[in-house]
């Protein structure tokens, strides 16, 4: 396999050995190699060389590179590999011991001048004034010390309810295993809501799906096969037997290896650039600022007075503590202590909103944000859609295309999806007891390619009936007539123009739209694809995304408070703009991947400034203090390439480090957002 150098690249893959190819080449000890690095603008990406190896080579050779089986290692072997490797752990925020906290805490300038006038107060006799600065001292540095040593203790008792295993095959049987104990060379198996527990190569697949949105922004799953990778890829995650940490599958099955695992996954490298040293806050600036004003000034002001008094009246000793006495009166004593317990009542106060304030400085600068970017689905609507209309292809309601899609989706064997769910939620199908007198007999199970599912199923009258629905436009390509008022009519051009015009006015109106069709596929018990030809269109369901009742009162509140809110989402413009309408945002400008591949950084910052729509990893630049809500967003710019979704899915997890607050919204949230933020949020719906 050859994988060409280009600069939108998510990885900077091994050096050519020709003039912008690299092939890639079996070595033994991938594992201990450096990982690759990238420079995708302002950014470092890094992807392991062993995976890329990994995915070029058939299953025999890489299980010997792996020195493993399909028995899976012996417990000896991985417990060997484990203190070698180390744990299967992305990089995390360390717990501070307590004298480094102390130490940060006490390092201001404020705090450090404070005590210096303290101690020089208590060298010159005057111990109340030393005793009074050195008590305000203390008691500030003790509350903001107790008050993030209990933030950082809840937040790691969270984590520790959290256990995510995977199941592994350890001395030839299947076993449940914390994630951290994988190690590469480990045989794993994977199904519908499995998380990806490493870098793993993919060796047998039936239908495997994956949500890769977490790197790539991409917001639908991709397919995963089995077989050696020979094409040409410009994008790590464009390969398609390599599934990477912290993807997910959506449905399917698969036997996997893992490749590589903790720090040296994708994800790992992410993760590793949100971890480095937080950078100050506006109120770390702005308080830091305060404080050298005052040095200045004192630095002005005391030799200035000690010199004069001293000259004049002749008493240097008199001179000198006159000019400490200025010193000292020039120091807001009570200002460390004030800000402490300030900061510290805000605290409590946003733990009752289940809120944990791991830095007691992100208080001021998220009631100072003047820009909310969030995402949509689970945080503007429910996450959930409903259905809302069942039409035929004129538009008008009928409970038979109800049926239909009800049967479709009540038989159908893979993982339900919401759509799958809100038409089995539907009130208004009335007709329970006619499904127990329909038999399955076969299906064809939905992928991303065909973007459609069909069953067979025998009906009342003993007739199989191929039942389909996907995509509309996907169908109308596998239909030969349409029916209206019971009437068949052929698809010819003349009348296709009607039918997508209903089908775009629904689109228009913010729908989801599925197409349902039908063939009487007479004495057959079993089905194929070929069988989805010649279809008769029935009509249409049509979904919602219910907006939050409580998003439009927030969304009213925060415009008051003058916080501009963004949208950041991976959802259509049609759809997004029907929800945004529904919670009171104005979605007249929005903006898209047409637009932003036109524009230089500088202009795309400028104008996510003006638009409802923007890039979250650009606000920060802005003067303003800005939060991220709904870590879910996929940051996905419509019509972008995948290598530059990925890009920019990176730049949002690292940027989180930058935000005052980063949510996560719901189980699927990104772990990044939470751990890359001075304060975090989790809820579930």
């Amino acid at each position: 396999m050859t994988i060409p150098e280009t600069h939108d690249a998510v990885a900077l893959l091994p050096k050519a050995s020709g003039p912008g190819v690299v092939n890639l080449t079996h070595t033994e000890e991938s594992q201990d190699k450096p990982p690759i690095h990238t420079k995708a603008k302002d950014q470092n990406i890094r992807v392991s060389p062993a995976v890329l190896e990994a995915a070029g080579k058939d299953g025999k050779e890489l299980l010997h590179s792996l020195r493993t089986s399909l028995r899976g290692l012996t417990q000896t072997e991985a417990e060997e590999r484990a203190r070698t490797i180390g744990p299967n752990e992305v990089a995390q925020e360390r717990r501070q011991a307590w004298s480094i906290r102390l130490l940060k805490i006490i390092r201001n300038p404020l705090v450090i001048l404070l005590a210096i006038l303290s101690s020089v107060s208590f060298a010159t006799g005057d111990a109340r004034a030393g005793t009074v600065m050195a008590g305000m001292v203390a008691l500030g540095v003790a509350l903001r010390f107790l008050q993030e040593a209990r933030a950082d203790a809840a937040a790691a008792k969270l984590k520790d309810m959290i256990h995510v295993t995977a199941t592994v095959i350890r001395d030839g049987d299947a076993r449940e295993m914390p994630l951290r104990d994988l190690v590469p060379g480990d045989i794993i198996k994977l199904s519908a809501g499995d998380m990806i527990p490493g870098d793993v190569r993919v060796i047998a697949s039936k239908d495997l799906f994956v949500n890769q949105g977490s790197l790539t922004g991409e917001s639908l799953p991709v397919e995963k096969f089995h077989d050696p990778e020979i094409k040409v890829v410009s994008s790590p995650t464009e390969l398609t037997n390599i599934c990477f940490m912290g993807t997910s599958i959506q449905s399917g099955t698969a036997t996997a290896v893992v490749v590589v695992t903790g720090v040296h996954t994708y994800l790992g490298s992410m993760a590793g650039s949100i971890t480095e040293q937080a950078a100050p806050t506006s109120f770390d600036q702005g308080l830091s600022r305060f404080t050298w004003l005052m040095i200045r000034l004192m630095a002005v002001m005391v030799p200035l007075v000690f010199l004069i008094n001293g000259f004049t009246k002749h008493d240097w000793r008199a001179a000198f503590f006159f000019a400490m006495a200025v010193a000292v009166g020039l120091t807001p004593e009570m200002l460390p202590m004030i800000v402490s317990v300030c900061l510290s009542k805000g605290a409590l106060a946003m733990s009752r909103k289940k809120v944990i304030v791991k830095r007691l400085n992100a208080i001021q600068n998220f009631g100072g944000m003047d820009v909310l970017c969030t995402d949509k689905t689970g945080t503007l609507a429910e996450d959930r859609v409903v259905l809302q209309r069942h039409c035929n292809v004129a538009g008008r309601e009928t409970d038979e295309v109800l049926l239909d899609g009800y049967l479709i989706s009540y038989f159908q064997t893979g993982l339900k999806n919401l759509l799958d769910r809100a038409i089995l939620d539907s009130p208004d199908f009335h007709q329970q007891a006619l499904i127990e007198k329909h038999k399955k007999l076969d299906e064809i199970p939905f992928d991303f390619t065909r973007r459609m599912m069909s069953v067979l199923v025998e009906d009342p009258e003993g007739k199989a009936i191929l039942l389909t629905k996907g995509a509309p436009e996907e169908v109308y390509h596998q239909c030969s007539h349409f029916e209206l008022d019971g009437k068949l009519s052929p698809m010819d051009p003349d009348l296709m123009k009607g039918l997508r015009e209903e089908y775009e006015s629904l689109s228009n109106d913010g729908f989801r739209v599925l197409a349902v069709a039908t063939k009487e596929l007479s004495g057959m018990k079993v089905c194929s694809k070929d069988d989805e030809r010649d279809l008769v269109l029935k009509g249409y369901v049509a979904f919602l995304d219910p907006p939050k009742k409580s998003a439009a009162l927030a969304i009213e509140a925060l415009h008051k408070h003058g916080v501009a809110v963004k949208i950041l989402t991976g959802d259509n413009q049609l759809i997004s703009r029907k929800v945004c309408g529904d919670v009171g945002l104005s979605a007249d400008r929005m903006l898209l991947g047409g637009d932003v591949e036109k524009m230089s950084d500088p202009e795309l910052a400028e104008t996510a400034e003006r638009r409802r729509f923007s890039l979250a990893s650009l606000l920060p630049t802005s003067s303003g203090s800005s939060a991220f809500s709904g870590a879910r967003a996929r940051c996905r710019i419509h019509g972008r390439r995948n290598q530059r979704r990925a890009r920019i899915a990176s730049r949002r997890h690292r940027h989180l480090s930058r935000y005052s607050y980063g949510h996560r919204e719901g189980v699927g949230g990104s772990d990044l957002a939470g751990e890359g933020s001075n304060g975090a949020g989790r809820r579930r719906h």
